[in-house]
């Protein structure tokens, strides 16, 4: 399937690794320009530079971002702009909030979860909104959690926060729908990345069993019995990204290996 992205712009936040990584690899893999942004400035142009090598000819603008700081998304937002000339797609991504059960969270890890998870996603938005609006079209893809339809015991803040980029989610979806913008939610499961990792020998720890048996247990929760590859997950967002997905908005897609037992 041509999803015709060959020379659209996208955007991709928090992708110097994991799932963010993954989209904007896919992305130039589909011919897209993209536009890649992460804190560290050295493992945002590695991250560059890899794609660039995995993928002949792909044209990727690698700059810092932190998505905590509004002047930052502002910069990387108009830098894009100025660079590539237009946005058609964004992808609103961000690592995930520290773990930990509610009498471990006090005021200011709470305040630090909103800036990252919720007003990241907020501000994100804003500022590809005017470029899209001008042109009549475009598409924002939000990156949350499982944690929004099952919440997780030791990632409240992720419960919360997550939960409420998807409620922004179907909010702006019929807001920005008059000016052919889509707006979409995909919710990740289990995928090999560095964050679960680092989950996984938390859990190690705690249950007092190794880090093998821990993701043994994983699996055996998970229909297909493994965790996913990132790039599974990257073809599922280009695919919302992309035009054969012209009649989708306002929507949260699950990819988790049939892992979630909820119905709605």
């Amino acid at each position: 399937m041509d999803l015709e992205l060959k020379g659209k712009v996208i955007m991709v936040a928090a992708s110097s690794k994991g799932l963010g990584f993954a989209i904007a690899r896919r992305a130039a893999m589909e011919g897209a320009v993209v536009s890649v942004g992460s804190r560290s400035i050295k493992n945002i142009k590695e991250a560059a530079l890899r794609i660039r090598e995995e993928v002949p000819g792909a044209v990727v603008h690698a700059t810092s971002l932190d998505v905590a700081d509004p002047g930052s998304i502002r910069s990387w937002v108009q830098g894009t702009l100025k660079e590539l000339g237009t946005i058609d797609g964004l992808v609103v991504n961000g690592g995930g909030p520290p773990p930990g059960r509610f009498d471990e969270i006090n005021d200011r890890a709470w305040l630090s979860g909103y800036e990252n998870t919720l007003m990241s996603a907020v501000r994100l938005i804003r500022e590809v909104l005017p470029e899209m609006r001008r042109k009549q079209s475009g598409s924002i893809l939000t990156v949350t959690s499982s944690s929004i339809k099952e919440p997780i015991d030791n990632l409240i803040l992720s419960n919360v926060y997550r939960s409420g980029v998807t409620s922004l989610v179907k909010s702006l979806s019929f807001q920005v729908a008059e000016d052919q913008i889509r707006i979409n939610n995909l919710v990740p499961g289990f995928f090999e990345t560095d964050r679960l990792n680092e989950l996984d020998l938390r859990n190690s720890g705690e249950w007092r069993l190794s880090l093998e048996n821990v993701r043994k247990i994983n699996f055996d929760k998970i229909p297909l019995g493994r965790y996913g590859d990132p790039d599974e997950f990257g073809k599922a967002a280009l695919f919302l990204l992309s035009s054969a997905a012209s009649y989708v908005t306002g929507e949260t897609f699950i990819i988790d290996g049939g892992k979630m037992r909820t119905v709605w």
